[in-house]
């Protein structure tokens, strides 16, 4: 993880620069080395100048809530402390298009990686990464990962007999935004889950003695009230913190303004729970990040949450993954989606 700034309750992550690290001297056929990352263009996120704070108003609150109040808080705190260099770098790293364009962008890499390769599944054993061809297609594989095409719950059931230290699941919530591609287009969407069907994956019986368990969560009450009092309890796990993803342009602001009781917000949940003895999690931590403008790409969280855990190799699991990490065995529908060569471009490894 390329961690640019950690202060007690809060790191500054660069979610490319991660990317970069994993593929540098990544094997393609007999050919030298070579050191990919994906495109720069889809992390130009830049202030919107022109963006109005809405002034709907909350049906329930007419202030800013406690968890909101709070990542603002320590968001100021941190802008307070950061060196200005940084703030620098990453505009002079990123601030390459409009937002509007990377969107594009990002639109079109979305729809030419629409691909049918239900129950295949794959990895690399090697201590490199690697591009290969997956039913005709070529895609970027980083080293020891391995992968599973398919309903994640029948993929679970394969892995019956294998346990894992660290499970990080991004579930496909009800949201309007699915919604909306469903009605335009069919294949621009996913199965989105209700919270019963989560619970009912058996995840269980994949975790360790002492596991930590990970759920990315959106604002709605109503599922991160299903994760802590359904969805924890029926895998068998307790719940221990939350933490939040604060996602902010190339300068550093928050992508939309703090919102007001039930308003959209610049932040989303990763609200973690335990099995067993892990190390002490702090509650309320602030993962800050630049966002990759493709749908549901998460930043990659394994170097931050693998000190909690009391073994030197944690083995880890990634549920509804649409993309690939090291170390990692990777379930979903489209744990290869991202990983297709047209979002990767060659970098220069000696810069």
């Amino acid at each position: 993880m390329a961690l640019l700034h950690k202060r007690d309750d809060c790191y500054l992550i660069d979610h490319r620069e991660y990317v970069t690290g994993v593929y540098r001297n990544t094997t393609v056929s007999d050919n030298e080395p070579t050191s990919f990352s994906i495109l720069a263009k889809l992390f130009s996120i830049v202030h919107d100048k022109k963006l109005k704070v809405s002034r709907k108003r909350s049906r329930n609150s007419d202030s800013m809530n406690v968890g909101t109040a709070s990542v603002k808080n320590i968001y100021l705190r941190f802008m307070q402390e950061l060196p200005l260099k940084l703030k620098d770098s990453l505009m002079s790293k990123y601030k390459l298009l409009d937002t509007s364009d990377a969107r594009d962008l990002s639109k079109q890499l979305f729809e030419s990686t629409i691909f049918d390769i239900a129950d295949v599944n794959g990895g690399n054993n090697s201590e490199s990464s690697l591009k290969c061809r997956v039913q005709g297609k070529d895609f970027f594989i980083p080293h020891n990962s391995r992968f599973y095409c398919g309903d994640v719950k029948e993929q679970c059931q394969k892995l019956e007999g294998s346990k894992f230290d660290i499970v990080v699941a991004d579930p496909p919530w009800w949201n309007k935004y699915i919604r909306r591609l469903k009605s335009s287009n069919e294949k621009l969407s996913y199965s989105m889950m209700y919270n019963e069907d989560i619970a009912a994956i058996p995840v269980q019986n994949l975790l360790s003695d002492n596991c930590l368990v990970v759920v990315w969560c959106t604002n709605a009450p109503s599922n991160i009230a299903a994760v802590k009092n359904m969805i924890f309890p029926k895998w068998g796990v307790q719940y221990v913190a939350t933490w939040y993803w604060l996602k902010v342009t190339v300068d550093l602001q928050p992508l939309c303004p703090f919102g007001i009781g039930s308003n959209k917000q610049p932040y989303e949940r990763i609200i973690l729970g335990k099995v067993g003895d892990v190390k002490e999690v702090p509650d309320c931590q602030l993962v800050v990040s630049v966002p990759s403008a493709l749908h549901s790409h998460k930043p990659p969280l394994l170097d931050i949450l693998s000190p909690f855990v009391e073994v030197e190799k944690a083995q880890t699991l990634e549920l509804f993954a649409r993309y690939l990490l090291p170390n990692t065995t990777s379930v979903g529908y489209e744990p290869l989606k991202w990983q297709h060569e047209s979002l990767f471009e060659e970098i220069d490894d000696k810069k």
